[in-house]
């Protein structure tokens, strides 16, 4: 009882009166959330002496987030949050009925609580651990502005939640995505201040001038890896099964309920490289701490796993190595590990998500039917139309869980731009976001717009 007050009286975003939120409302408030989260993001970090995380530019981009800044924590405590409650869910640990609303803002309610509680966690850790180190006597004062950041970020996925597009997990992944993925074709200027050619286009350039071919390859295959691995997910998100439906009152008018190949969406790829991204992040702290490496994985100075865990489901651009001459057979046995890793937990993640979002077949059937429709040809029962989505449900869960991995962690091993993880999340996001617009906004968003979104 006194756990449900406490949920009942957590802060919270206040939500809208209205049924549905206008095109320009959710317009206005996603572009006030998205320039302020790159506000935040530049920053800096008040008595701090360096950052050794400030390294690990892979797992920024997964977190969503600017090691040194203000939200140094991005939305790791969200991530983390979800994963341990979805654990102790499908485990049966805890028992929440989410058909209801009361289980819903239950569930809702403890996923807040215990975002709190890892943002206080790991800015304490971030810091007595010295992966972000402070001055000394401004240890308090960094631990204070971390956790205030990432309430910020927690706020902030509210708003775009209740007010906004989509999500503001999905939205700052791919702002953080968008913006590195620009730097790294066109980025011309070095960490000197000085004229480099460190982006792709400038540095194919570059390498013709001088006749280096090894350069042009290895600046020339990233950006075809990216390119291939993005018309490869816009197909495969074309791909659907499609249950025929009938409305009851209207004889003779026929809809179909689209199923997507990807049926757990962009979310359980998410989970996975988080997983992977706060295992890294865990395990070079513990390195800092001890003074060596643990079972967890050891790091090399740039920040590169190089043994434990970390090195087994972390992934080397295979591609590059053979360019460069570079390659070891090691490399194809940590490739293996890293696709088992990420095939067999986007599998794992896909399932409990599919249960925990209402996406399952009981839930999907009690929607058909409240809408006042039903399968031409069944009885009109909730039951029968339940176990005739099942044979749908539970094959595209595996198939798109194991799929979108799968793209993921070869993308990574053939070194697609800013990581294949990321290229795949952000394109997934962007589309989603896409077409959940263009179904809900068809009508009142602005005359401009609808022929950009089909509307």
């Amino acid at each position: 009882m006194a756990l449900r007050d406490l949920l009942h009286n957590l802060p919270e975003v206040r939500a809208p009166t209205e049924k549905k939120v206008s095109f320009n409302v959710k317009l206005k408030w996603t572009l006030v959330i998205l320039i302020g989260f790159f506000i935040l993001s530049n920053i800096p970090l008040f008595g701090i002496s360096e950052s050794s995380l400030s390294r690990f530019e892979y797992l920024a981009i997964l977190l969503g987030t600017s090691f040194g800044s203000i939200i140094s924590l991005g939305i790791g405590p969200i991530v983390m949050s979800s994963i341990i409650l979805q654990l102790l869910s499908g485990a049966q640990i805890i028992n929440i009925d989410q058909t209801t609303d009361e289980g819903k803002k239950f569930f809702q309610g403890m996923q807040k609580l215990l975002a709190f509680a890892f943002v206080i966690f790991e800015a304490i850790i971030y810091v007595l651990m010295k992966g972000i180190a402070a001055e000394p006597g401004f240890t308090g004062l960094v631990i204070f502005q971390l956790c205030l950041g990432g309430f910020l970020i927690i706020f902030m996925d509210e708003v775009i939640q209740k007010w906004g597009f989509g999500s503001g997990v999905s939205l700052f992944i791919a702002a953080g995505i968008g913006w590195r993925l620009f730097a790294q074709l066109f980025q011309f200027v070095g960490p000197q201040g000085t004229f480099e050619a460190s982006g792709k286009v400038l540095a194919i350039v570059a390498s013709v001038i001088i006749g280096d071919g090894t350069g042009v390859a290895r600046a020339i295959f990233p950006i075809i890896v990216t390119a291939a691995l993005f018309l490869g997910v816009v197909f495969a998100q074309s791909l659907k099964v499609e249950i025929p439906l009938a409305f009851d009152r209207i004889r003779g008018h026929a809809v179909k309920w689209p199923l997507q190949f990807f049926y757990a969406g962009v979310i359980p790829v998410i989970l996975v490289s988080a997983l992977a991204a706060n295992l890294q992040l865990f395990a070079s702290l513990l390195q800092n701490w001890l003074g060596h490496a643990t079972f967890l994985g050891g790091f090399g100075a740039s920040g590169q796993a190089i043994s434990g865990l970390a090195f087994w489901i972390g992934s080397n651009p295979i591609l590059e190595t053979v360019i460069t001459g570079s390659f070891r057979w090691i490399f194809a046995a940590q490739a293996f590990f890293h696709v088992l890793f990420y095939v067999t937990f986007s599998i794992l993640f896909a399932f409990f998500w599919v249960g925990t979002s209402g996406q399952d077949a009981r839930s999907q059937a009690k929607k058909i039917v409240s809408s006042g429709m039903s399968m031409p040809g069944f009885r009109k029962d909730e039951r029968v139309l339940e176990s005739i989505l099942k044979r749908y449900v539970g094959p595209l869960t595996i198939m798109g869980g194991a799929a979108i991995g799968l793209l993921a962690s070869v993308a990574n091993l053939l070194g697609a731009l800013v990581g294949g993880t990321a290229i795949l999340l952000a394109v997934m996001i962007l589309y989603q976001l896409y077409q959940n617009i263009a179904q809900q906004h068809a009508v009142d968003m602005n005359p401009a717009l609808k022929g950009f979104f089909g509307a």
